[in-house]
């Protein structure tokens, strides 16, 4: 099957065991519809580039999963209907890496992107 990246942007007024519960919502949407949730990370309340809805910041979550296009499919038209989730952003990828995300790294275990002079 596929594999996908989801990050999504729930509105900032939800307390952190709401907008985890949407991970747990929408997880239980794809394993009926025959895929699987392989990792799921509740990255916090960040501040956003530009207000959405009225709303300054937002709750990041960040889904990795092995599912068909339909099951996709569905969990975003779901997303979408949602009142709580604000933007959804998928990503078709080749493999999962290992590990935390990037954002969950601590600063110290990044790669560092360039050399300074």
């Amino acid at each position: 099957m596929p594999l996908y990246e989801h990050v999504m942007i729930a509105r900032q007024d939800l307390s952190n065991a709401q907008a985890e519960a949407l991970n747990e919502h929408f997880g239980t949407v794809l394993k009926d519809n025959g895929g699987t949730v392989v990792d799921t990370e509740y990255w916090g309340v960040k501040t956003m580039a530009y207000k959405i809805n009225k709303n300054r910041k937002g709750h990041y979550s960040y889904i990795r999963t092995d599912a068909p296009s339909d099951a996709v499919v569905e969990m975003e038209r779901l997303m979408r209907l949602h009142d709580d989730v604000m933007r959804v952003l998928t990503v078709k990828v080749d493999a999962h890496d290992e590990g935390p995300s990037v954002q969950m790294q601590k600063r110290d275990e990044r790669d560092t992107r360039r050399e300074r002079r």
